[in-house]
């Protein structure tokens, strides 16, 4: 299954980076065109064990960034896109969820 990230919802913590500041990401199916939102470690797991494909998708050329699953030092488990060929941060340039 592959999904759309659309948009992101960030809490209000000091944190270790910017990627552990995600608290949500809102999301689209490819393949059916449905809509959700999931937490962080939802979307982590998504990528990391269920072998889930999301991405963000560039809204000026098309080209998408896929999302990796990581975790911090402190053992923190978070999100981020892989390096592609824009230097802007696809996932944090997403606007906030509503």
């Amino acid at each position: 299954m592959a999904v759309q990230i659309t948009c992101i919802s960030k809490d209000s913590g000091n944190h270790e980076n910017p990627y552990t500041a995600i608290s949500n990401l809102g999301w689209k199916s490819d393949s059916d065109g449905s809509t959700g939102n999931s937490t962080r470690l939802e979307m982590y797991d998504f990528v990391k064990n269920k072998n889930g494909v999301a991405y963000v998708k560039d809204p000026y050329d098309g080209s998408k960034a896929y999302l990796t699953a990581e975790e911090t030092n402190r053992g923190t488990k978070y999100v981020k896109t892989l390096p592609n060929d824009t230097s802007a941060d696809n996932l944090l340039k997403l606007p906030e969820c509503r």
